[in-house]
């Protein structure tokens, strides 16, 4: 009895130290989330620090029915023909919404434990803790949702919508003193490749992919070929891959020029086949075939131009295309051994330079010089922080962001080749630099940023996003277990040295009785 009295003394004082109280259960059949679980576990705090009230203000107004104009249309009847408007105003119509907060919390829980959309919803709904987290007061023993409405839900908010769930995190770690405000003006900042979901570039692949989405997009736009080449291409694929094995250069490339020669005779014709269908059609005719659908003779240009780039690109030259269902992915390389080329966009990271929590996340089509992206880096860095009242005031840089102190005006960049003008303080900064290089490797390991899923260059922005507050998701559970335990330690070392002060304090009154 005193054992159980004693713990749960323990667990009262665990409570108020946390700041949280125990909940009432209201239903008499159904035990709620928070009589289920322990409620020391690093995400069951969390869910009260974070600042749901403020995301979910924010994010409303992306789902909110628009006001649509009315279309005017003209009806007759026995009385004659009325102009009547109809289906303007803000409807009503279509499923109520889910819960933003439920949204929001699968987008954190996905990108901080490193699950796919599939995994995600199906674990959510076997963990008491995740629906805790999630803001039900309740079992659910369901899916949350379709696993496609959480891809759809993170295109809907955009740029914008995540950067305030990453500004979120940032808010609670001040909030719970994980982080001193004055820690966030001086920070690390890095670039990394976001490697895009794509096979490796080799050119027999690409041109075989070529002919065959052209021919598909011709026979979708009612295009009648005389020869696609479909055996042809497939065998001459096989044989390349069979040449590149076995280092039969000579071979391998006779065989890459006979791809590039039947796909420039493929394109010809479907071009010659566009030019007499659109003079048919002028004239008053009518096509062979009707297309498929209303898009499908754009496509079809889409993918002539994808094709003719492909055709056309050389070993040496610049903008080559790399993948034709990702256009904008580029080769980018960092000087790795272990890999000289990335294929996927520049990204950006800040991070904070003395406790490691991400402040900033930006990727950069095109790949540009890294000093000339630092200063959009620190603007968004600076607006994530300006509700905070900071904004960064130094930064530590490597060699690849000098030259552009007049750039950043108002912000000390701290980097190896200033060396000898740096204070002793300075130079310890400096070497602390180095700490954002295993921040990016758990990123890219713990949190999904090695590939990159989402399509477009808007994908990459999303996604580079999403995986920054994923991490600062996993700090912050580190954080509230270092946090909890101190001051754990400290309060029994306080009850320590005044039942101390108590014994002693008795020990003398009894002699001054004697």
């Amino acid at each position: 009895m005193a054992g159980t009295l004693r713990n749960e003394s323990n667990w009262v004082q665990f409570l108020g130290v946390l700041g949280l109280q125990s909940m009432a259960t209201d239903d008499f059949f159904r035990a709620r989330l928070d009589t289920m679980i322990d409620l020391r576990h690093p995400l069951a705090v969390l869910a009260r620090q974070l600042p749901w009230d403020r995301i979910e203000q924010t994010l409303a107004p992306k789902f909110t029915h628009q006001d649509r104009p009315a279309k005017a249309a003209v009806v007759a009847d026995l009385l004659g023909e009325h102009a009547l408007e109809f289906g303007g105003g803000i409807s009503n119509a279509g499923r109520p919404r889910l819960s933003i907060r439920l949204m929001a919390s699968l987008l954190y829980l996905k990108n901080a434990f490193n699950l796919s959309d599939e995994e995600l919803v199906q674990r959510w709904s076997e963990n008491v803790v995740w629906q805790f987290f999630s803001g039900m007061d309740y079992y659910e023993p369901r899916l949350p949702c379709d696993a496609t409405q959480i891809g759809r839900f993170r295109r809907a908010i955009g740029e914008e919508g995540l950067e305030q769930l990453l500004k979120s995190t940032i808010e609670t770690a001040i909030q719970t003193k994980a982080v001193k405000p004055a820690e966030l003006e001086r920070v690390i900042v890095d670039t990394t490749v976001q490697e895009k979901a794509i096979a490796h570039p080799v050119d027999s692949r690409l041109l075989e992919i070529a002919r065959h989405k052209v021919a598909s997009a011709a026979k979708r736009a009612g295009i009648v070929l005389k020869q696609t080449f479909v055996k042809e291409g497939k065998e001459l694929r096989r044989k390349a891959g069979g040449y590149a094995h076995a280092k039969q250069f000579n071979r391998l490339r006779k065989t890459v020029k006979r791809q590039r020669t039947i796909l420039g005779v493929l394109m010809r014709e479907v071009q010659r086949k566009i030019d007499a269908q659109t003079q048919a059609v002028a004239a008053g005719g009518q096509p062979e075939r009707e297309p498929s659908g209303p898009t499908a003779l754009s496509e079809l240009q889409m993918w002539l131009q994808r094709a003719e780039r492909i055709r056309t690109q050389q070993r040496y030259d610049k903008n080559k295309l790399y993948a034709l269902h990702a256009p904008e992915v580029e080769c980018i390389g960092k000087g790795k051994a272990r890999k000289p080329y990335e294929f996927g966009v520049k990204v950006s990271l800040a991070v904070t330079h003395k406790q490691g929590l991400m402040v900033g996340a930006r990727s950069f089509p095109g790949n540009p010089f890294d000093g000339h992206i630092l200063s959009a880096q620190l603007e968004q860095t600076t607006n994530l922080l300006q509700d905070l009242g900071r904004k960064p005031t130094q930064a530590i840089v490597d060699l690849g962001f000098r030259g552009v102190d007049a750039d950043n005006p108002g912000v000390e960049i701290i980097h190896r080749g200033k060396y000898k003008t740096l204070t002793n303080q300075q130079r310890r900064w400096l070497k602390r630099g180095q700490a954002i290089e295993p921040m990016i490797g758990h990123t890219k390991s713990d949190n999904r940023m090695d590939r990159c899923w989402l399509p477009g260059a808007l994908g990459d922005a999303l996604h580079a996003l999403s995986c920054a507050a994923g991490y600062n998701i996993r700090w912050l559970m580190r954080a509230i277990v270092r946090l909890a335990a101190k001051r754990l330690s400290l309060a029994q070392f306080g009850l320590a040295l005044y039942g101390q002060i108590s014994v002693s304090s008795a020990g003398h009154a009894a002699m001054g009785v004697v």
